[in-house]
């Protein structure tokens, strides 16, 4: 089985390390190989997808990928932003679906902004569409505005859209999910005010009836906000689209304590995946050791069980995870008082020991 190791940039090589060292401490034969991405792919390659990065990750079984992004880039036009990386991948690998869980460990339960009666047990999945919405709609640019209040005025505009193959797929994806789990499902949209959006509900509501085992719930996106905030136990599994995905997983991350914890997969049809914590680069921190690898290292786990057919190990590391916090380690995100704080290489070291 090989694997593609895209660590990227910021804090990315240093959480990269510490999940790599995990999978080589699992006493399985996988075959790493390491190429550049982001910032340090345009660095080295003047692009930050480089054509050997991208038929790495191509004929690999799978990858693991860090973080892109740098500051020191934002100048340069968007085509050659290191966040295009991850999006060209996404789109290359038709990987559609984007699986974020946000699970509050009880050992966290304190770091959490929200009082621990309210998220204590908390353990939902976000299933975010990836390929489409505005993040991909053309047409899209800067223009002379051709008419509206402010004609002949320079205006930006993006296109959101939506075919019915793509609503259609990551609704199966949810429903069978959910059909694992507790068998609800909230599909999140706009339907309100988005075209767009009423075509999603639409979509769902038809495939739901494939379904009929799983109860399906319509929510607007800003109710669904405002619930994740105000109860978010109620949801179990919640399916949205790219843009709203995105804003909601990160809203979710902050329940569990800390960004820092929170890994995710994105999909393709046949379930291979490109995996990685749902954080960012931090370049802020990059080099200082403080970085959370956790979120990277639970990726690792969620790698051997949707794309390697290792659940086994993928239980060790989750098991040693939870090892870790119970003996209330924590890197500087999720420290607290009676907490003995770690820094990265010394948290990736203790999840090391409890495998062993």
């Amino acid at each position: 089985m090989k694997i593609a190791i895209l660590p990227g940039d910021g804090i990315g090589p240093e959480i990269i390390e510490q999940a790599v060292n995990v999978l080589n401490a699992l006493g399985e034969k996988f075959e790493m190989e390491t190429a550049v991405v982001g910032g340090a792919g345009y660095a080295a390659h003047g692009h930050p997808l480089p054509d050997a990065t991208l038929k790495l990750a191509q004929e690999a079984d799978a990858i693991l990928f860090g973080a892109v992004g740098d500051y020191q880039y934002d100048a340069l036009e968007r085509s050659l932003r290191p966040e295009q990386a991850i999006l060209g991948l996404r789109k290359k690998l038709g990987l559609f679906a984007n699986l974020r869980p946000a699970i509050l460990y009880p050992e966290l339960a304190g770091a959490s902004t929200l009082k621990p009666e309210v998220v204590s047990g908390l353990d939902i999945l976000i299933i975010r569409e990836l390929t489409g919405d505005i993040y991909f709609g053309q047409p899209r640019g800067v223009r002379t505005a051709p008419d509206g209040a402010f004609k002949g005025e320079r205006e930006g505009f993006d296109t959101m859209r939506y075919a019915e193959t793509e609503i259609r797929r990551i609704a199966h994806v949810a429903f069978q999910t959910a059909q694992k789990r507790d068998k609800r499902l909230t599909s999140v949209d706009k339907a309100n005010v988005l075209e767009t959006f009423q075509f999603w509900r639409d979509i769902v509501t038809d495939v739901h009836k494939e379904y009929p085992d799983v109860a399906l719930e319509h929510m607007y996106v800003d109710n669904a906000a405002m619930q994740l905030v105000r109860a978010p136990k109620k949801f179990d599994v919640i399916v949205t689209g790219n843009m709203f995905g995105d804003i909601l997983s990160d809203a979710a991350a902050m329940l569990t304590g800390s960004i820092g914890m929170l890994p995710s997969a994105s999909l393709d049809a046949n379930n291979k995946g490109l995996y990685e914590p749902s954080h960012g680069s931090a370049p802020d921190i990059a080099g200082k050791g403080i970085a959370n690898p956790l979120a990277t290292i639970l990726s690792a786990a969620m790698m051997l069980r949707y794309s390697l057919n290792k659940a086994e190990q993928a239980d060790r590391i989750e098991t040693a995870v939870k090892k870790v916090l119970g003996q209330g380690l924590r890197t500087t995100d999720i420290h607290e008082s009676g907490t003995t704080k770690v820094s990265t290489s010394e948290m990736g070291q203790a999840v090391l020991k409890a495998l062993a």
